[in-house]
C-alpha cells in the first residue's frame, strides 16, 4: 500500500482558509461550527472552498448523505475512505480519515493494520471486501473489477454498495482538491495521524 505519491516540495497552501469569523453566510458558519464540535476542528479544505458558497454547500450536503446516512456502518465507510485516500496518495485526506475512523470507534491498532487488512483478524470479511474495492478504485487507472463486486455482493445489498462506492467517489473529489491546493493540515489531524499511522509511514508532506 502506498502512503503518498508526492514528495514535500513546499509547505504553503496555494490558497489560505477563510477565518471562521469572516464567513458571512449563517447556514455555512453554523455547519462549520458543527464540524468543529464533532471533529475537534473545522477542516481547512472547506474553509478554502467557502470562497464559492454554493460549492461548499453542495459538498457538505453530499458529504452528509454519503458518510452519515444509510445502513453501512460509519466505521466501515471511514476506513473505506481512508483506504481510497491511501491509494490516491493524499496525505491530507489520510490524516482526516484516520481522525474520523478513530472518532467512529476504530482503534489505532486497526487503523494501522489497514496496511495488512487481507490477513489481519481485526477486519471482517465484509470490511475486507469494501476496503479491497476502495484500494483498487482509488488508483488511476481504476482497477475495480467484476470479481470485486461479486465479493461485495456476498456482504452488502445494492443500496449499501451504492454507499460504499459513493464514499470512494467522494474522496476522489477530496483527494484531488487537497492535493492540488496543498491544503494545510490542522494540528489535531496531524496529532492523530502521527499517533495512529505515523508508524506505517505517514507524514504531513506538502500539507505540513
Amino acid at each position: 500500500m502506498v502512503v503518498s505519491q508526492n514528495s514535500k516540495d513546499h509547505d504553503v497552501a496555494h490558497l489560505s482558509p477563510i477565518p471562521l469569523a469572516d464567513v458571512k453566510e449563517d447556514d455555512i458558519r453554523e455547519r462549520f461550527e458543527h464540524y468543529k464540535q464533532t471533529r475537534g476542528f473545522t477542516p481547512n479544505s472547506i474553509m478554502t472552498m467557502v470562497r464559492r458558497p454554493n460549492i461548499v454547500r453542495a459538498f457538505m450536503a453530499l458529504n452528509q448523505a454519503v458518510l452519515y446516512e444509510g445502513t453501512v456502518p460509519e466505521e466501515t465507510k471511514m476506513l473505506v475512505s481512508l483506504a481510497s485516500s491511501y491509494a490516491a496518495g493524499c496525505l491530507y485526506c489520510q490524516s482526516h480519515m484516520t481522525n474520523l475512523s478513530s472518532i467512529y470507534k476504530a482503534s489505532d491498532v486497526k487503523i494501522a493494520a489497514l496496511w495488512d487488512f487481507e490477513k489481519s483478524s481485526l477486519f471482517s470479511d465484509a470490511e475486507r471486501a469494501a476496503i479491497s474495492l476502495a484500494l483498487k478504485a482509488g488508483k488511476v487507472p481504476n482497477e475495480a473489477s467484476q470479481a470485486d463486486f461479486d465479493e461485495l455482493k456476498k456482504h452488502y445489498n445494492d443500496e449499501q454498495i451504492v454507499e460504499i462506492v459513493a464514499s470512494i467517489a467522494l474522496f476522489g473529489y477530496l483527494n484531488r482538491w487537497n492535493d492540488t491546493m496543498a491544503t494545510t493540515l490542522e494540528p489535531l489531524a496531524v496529532e492523530v495521524a502521527e499517533r495512529a499511522i505515523g508508524g506505517v509511514g505517514w507524514e504531513p508532506g506538502k500539507h505540513g
